[in-house]
């Protein structure tokens, strides 16, 4: 059976707090629904600030889905791991990893955009060096002993579930993030499909003599939404896929931030968006024909601001009209 996966990151333009905790409660509905029909994994992610409502705290999001679900894994990734304190987020993915019984994984990249870390006081310029210590006190903090930190000898309780450690990955899409991840003896979640840089982290998992490997996204991993009439689909609520292609194109585009996501489009229209096919609308034959062809299925339920009645419909397509012929 492919990989299968509901992504959540609850953007809503035009949300309300009422709108936006109803929005919040239905993701952990359908959470819990692609449990039951043994979707693989929730994938989460964090970002700060954005007029859009884009989820900032994914922890806390995982807690929720992991108290509706019984086998499920959540993957954050991405934490800013920049942007966290290294003991207390040793303590919030100790504790998540014991809640879940070892289904959390957590992918730490250093994140994209400078004005997060203006918000929350962090320098921009020490971003790899932050990195290298939060990576090497999440290390040292899931053994349980004592260690050093920033000068004071700290111990991080409970333990977690998981021996070694929580599965931790190091995303990014440049040199240093895959030099990081061989050196510390991580696996590797490049940020789009790069076998280069798979090449080059095997090169220097080899040179550090760790062990190590890579979760990469295909050369195509488009982002799903099932429908019985795509013409209809498109028309009726494109603005919502390219609501979420703007504000990642916005994100990505201005220079020297190099940055390579699977996730790019050069879309300004819904038109536009629809022949790109970064976001595909299929009916269930479709979608099942894709995954024979070995794909791996991103669904989108709730992409920028979709509404949830919509969502639960492209949801119950796929539970319903495509996984019973995937197993």
């Amino acid at each position: 059976m492919p990989v299968t996966v509901v992504r959540f990151n609850l953007v809503d333009p035009a949300a309300t707090p009422d709108t936006l905790s109803a929005r919040y409660r239905a993701a952990l509905e359908m959470a819990a629904y692609a449990d039951d029909r043994g979707v693989s994994t929730i994938q989460t992610e964090e970002h700060h600030g954005a007029a859009n409502n884009w989820l900032p705290s994914p922890l806390a999001f995982a807690g929720a889905v992991f108290g509706a679900t019984r086998k499920i894994a959540v993957t954050v990734s991405a934490v800013i791991g920049p942007l966290h304190d290294p003991l207390r987020l040793a303590e919030d993915v100790a504790v998540l990893d014991l809640l879940s019984g070892g289904r959390l994984v957590t992918v730490a990249g250093i994140g994209y955009r400078p004005e997060e870390y203006a918000a929350f006081g962090v320098e921009w310029t020490l971003r790899g060096r932050l990195q290298d210590e939060l990576l090497d006190t999440l290390l040292k903090a899931w053994t349980g002993e004592e260690f050093t930190h920033r000068g004071r000898t700290v111990r991080v309780t409970p333990r977690p579930y998981t021996r070694p450690h929580p599965l931790l990955l190091v995303g990014g899409s440049s040199k240093a993030a895959a030099r990081r991840a061989a050196r510390f003896g991580l696996p590797f979640f490049p940020s789009a499909h790069l076998p280069e840089l798979e090449a080059y982290y095997d090169e220097k998992r080899a040179e550090y003599g760790t062990e190590g490997w890579t979760m990469m996204p295909a050369a195509e991993t488009p982002l799903l939404h099932l429908s019985e009439d795509p013409d209809r689909t498109w028309a009726e609520h494109g603005e919502h896929f390219l609501h979420e292609a703007r504000t990642y194109a916005s994100w990505q585009d201005p220079p020297g931030r190099g940055i390579r996501s699977a996730v790019r489009s050069a879309a300004t229209t819904v038109e536009e968006l629809r022949a790109e096919g970064v976001y595909r609308v299929l009916t269930p034959d479709a979608c099942a024909a894709l995954a024979e062809g070995g794909a791996h299925l991103v669904l989108h339920p709730l992409v920028g601001g979709m509404p949830v009645d919509e969502g639960w419909r492209s949801l119950h397509l796929f539970g319903e009209n495509v996984l019973p012929r995937l197993k």
